[in-house]
């Protein structure tokens, strides 16, 4: 994508005004930038280019000393375009042509708004920005947070039960020290439990269903239980699917699977304790 800083209204093209603060700047980058940003729209081609064009217009308009060198360049063609419609077709080619003997004359003499612009775009291009560096995070952390409430919103519990599993005597009635109570608390602190059944037979066993993925996974990953009679937490269906960074837009199959999903819940639960039972069996 062709894109010269100095050819384009930079205000415009961020739908702000030419006095707006540096927050507001800010804001219509952020905006812009969440909706064209390659991660959102993987079927645009030009998408990289489009964003990578609004982090060069937010490094221009957030440096004090480069916005003031574009403001005098965009000054400059807004005047000259409007002095040039006002003037007939003659005398618009006279002066287009004395222009260009001066251009001719006063280089290297002494430097245009142009090429000062310039030179501070090279800059910003050399030492980088802090602010830039900031917002484009800043905008790559939102994208993760909607990735990841798609990712949750589609979670289904049932589908991603967890096994527990710690050594306990078949006879031992303090079931290898483990109670409901125990584990509730070892576990909550992951997120939200959706239900958890001992097994009512089967000593050193039981299930757990986690309202979110990120609870369920840590849990997995960390939990250990009593230091002298660790748990063992393993995936009943194996790890669940990653979820497609590619892509975070919510399909309408989303939220059918939101919908059905809670429609089951209420048998889920009864299949949980079924399943348990026939284990024991």
């Amino acid at each position: 994508m062709d894109f010269k800083i100095e050819n384009e209204d930079l205000y415009e093209l961020l739908g702000i005004e030419i006095e707006s603060s540096t927050n507001d700047i800010k804001k219509a980058y952020r905006k812009k930038a969440l909706n064209c940003h390659p991660d959102k729209n993987p079927d645009n081609p030009n998408a990289a280019a489009e964003f990578h064009r609004l982090t060069k217009i937010l490094e221009v308009l957030t440096d004090e000393t480069a916005r003031k060198a574009y403001d005098r360049v965009l000054k400059g063609k807004k005047e000259a375009a409007l002095r040039h419609k006002q003037l007939d077709s003659k005398r618009q080619k006279l002066k287009e042509d004395l222009e260009a003997r001066e251009r001719v004359v006063s280089k290297g003499v002494q430097k245009s708004d142009a090429d000062k612009l310039k030179e501070e775009i090279e800059r910003l291009r050399k030492e980088g920005s802090k602010l830039v560096q900031d917002e484009m995070e800043s905008v790559m952390s939102e994208i993760r947070s909607q990735a990841n409430k798609v990712q949750e919103d589609t979670w289904d519990s049932a589908k991603n039960r967890i096994k527990i599993k710690w050594k306990a005597n078949k006879n031992d009635p303090n079931n290898g020290g483990y109670n409901q109570e125990l584990l509730q608390r070892f576990l909550s602190k992951y997120g939200d439990i959706v239900v958890m059944v001992m097994s009512p037979k089967k000593t050193g066993s039981a299930l757990v269903e986690f309202a979110t993925k990120r609870a369920a996974e840590m849990a997995v990953q960390i939990e250990k239980g009593l230091a002298d009679n660790p748990l063992e937490l393993t995936w009943v269906n194996g790890p669940p699917a990653s979820v497609n960074r590619q892509s975070t837009t919510i399909k309408d199959s989303d939220f059918e699977s939101i919908v059905l999903t809670k429609m089951r819940q209420a048998e889920e639960r009864k299949r949980l304790i079924e399943q348990m039972i026939a284990e024991d069996n």
